[in-house]
């Protein structure tokens, strides 16, 4: 087995275990996500609670899972929305050129100027918190991402032999850029989406954690560790779990996209 497959088929199965934890606790989870039993807190796993219980009784497990849909929900939003907008912006940047092309560019370097981070809390603390801030954040800090790395995979494309006869054969460059420039640039930008999706749950949490993302009752991980950074003395599986939880799916994206990169390139 090539190291590429390796990378790949791991990244896959975390993202697709995650995933479908996701999916499955819209449907069912072992306990009831907001049912409180205070009687039964901070117990340690068993064959009740496999994971045990929270500082309110909850049960860690079925928090997990339900954190899993929010918290990848919004990071794939986020990413997904700043790939609808910087695509087209890198695209139509590689095909007009000229002042076009400047403009859309230094625009895009005027986002880089500030720590994506940063620019997200600041965003969520101006436009309030909640999941739809969240991610419209986290695509706004995407959005030039997306946008450079289709322009330099496009400039390369646009100088093929086959463009060239495209624009022989009649066609204007709108029509050459949708039709032969977009399918070739797809693989570099799926890769790209698939390392910007981990680093945007990484954001995700992060504004969860300081109390600017999915707000309660919606579960989050980020908001799981804020919870439990009291009680690490006394139940640091509290957050070790939604720790592990964040680890591991943002590890999941980037060997996913480590692996696609590495087929791409043999």
């Amino acid at each position: 087995m090539s190291r590429t497959s390796v990378a790949f088929r791991i990244g896959a199965a975390i993202t697709a275990l995650f995933t479908l934890a996701g999916l499955l606790a819209q449907v069912w989870t072992p306990w009831r996500v907001a049912a409180v039993d205070i009687a039964a807190r901070l117990q340690g796993p068993s064959g009740a609670h496999w994971l045990g219980t929270d500082q309110l009784g909850r049960d860690v497990l079925s928090l997990v899972m339900a954190g899993a849909a929010t918290s990848l929900g919004v990071a794939l939003l986020g990413t997904g929305a700043a790939l609808l907008v910087g695509v087209p912006l890198g695209l139509a940047a590689s095909a007009a050129r000229g002042w076009l092309d400047d403009l859309l560019m230094r625009g895009a370097d005027v986002l880089f100027a500030f720590p994506a981070l940063l620019m997200a809390i600041l965003l969520t603390a101006l436009l309030g918190p909640g999941a739809i801030n969240a991610a419209l954040a986290i695509a706004l800090f995407n959005v030039p991402v997306f946008a450079r790395v289709t322009r330099g995979a496009a400039l390369v494309v646009w100088t093929r032999a086959f463009v060239s006869a495209a624009r022989l054969a009649g066609l204007g460059r709108v029509r050459i850029a949708l039709v032969h420039v977009l399918p070739n640039v797809a693989p570099q930008v799926l890769v790209q989406a698939s390392i910007q999706a981990g680093l945007a749950l990484l954001a995700e949490a992060g504004l969860s954690y300081v109390g600017l993302g999915v707000q309660p009752p919606a579960p989050s991980w980020g908001r799981m560790l804020a919870e439990a950074q009291t009680l690490i003395g006394i139940a640091p599986r509290l957050v070790l779990v939604p720790g592990l939880a964040i680890l591991l799916a943002v590890s999941g994206f980037l060997l996913l996209g480590d692996g696609l990169s590495r087929e791409r390139g043999r």
